[in-house]
């Protein structure tokens, strides 16, 4: 099962994530996602689980919840923006909810995989506008026999 992973779009969905997201089973969106209609977009490549983020209005807010939940594959998966951690970081994520095998989140742009126990914490980085020098990136996320691995994936700084 292929999983695409992305986060802080800020109402930028690149042409490129379309291709890099071919063939993907399900889309996690970790939040700051921008107008509903980006979700759409998103949809008509795979089902999505998505929560809104700090600069989310009420249109992406009464549609999708702060936190959400999913298993895929066997693997309990726990998906959000990240502000509520503070500055998100792999240990703060991870002990926030150890039981889940992967979580997802956002809000610093800046991109990290990383195992903390038994908790793959990951932030795709910002796959949106350009900011400071940070990358442009999402990720993909493989899973097999109830376990999942991650790869970050660099994206074109398009306009």
């Amino acid at each position: 099962m292929r999983i695409g992973i992305i986060s802080d779009t800020h109402g930028l969905l690149r042409s490129e994530v379309f291709t890099r997201f071919a063939g993907v089973d399900h889309i996690l969106h970790a939040g700051d996602i921008g107008p509903a209609a980006l979700l759409t977009e998103l949809e008509a490549i795979a089902p999505v689980t998505a929560v809104w983020g700090n600069t989310d209005g009420f249109d992406i807010r009464q549609r999708v919840p702060e936190v959400a939940t999913v298993e895929l594959g066997g693997v309990r998966i726990v998906v959000l923006h990240g502000m509520q951690l503070g500055s998100p970081t792999p240990a703060r994520a991870a002990a926030a909810y150890p039981d889940a095998d992967l979580v997802v989140f956002g809000h610093s742009h800046k991109p990290v995989i990383e195992q903390v126990g038994g908790v793959l914490a990951v932030n795709p980085g910002s796959a949106g506008p350009p900011r400071f020098r940070d990358p442009i990136t999402c990720a993909i996320g493989i899973i097999e026999g109830g376990r999942i691995s991650v790869e970050r994936i660099e994206l074109r700084n398009e306009r």
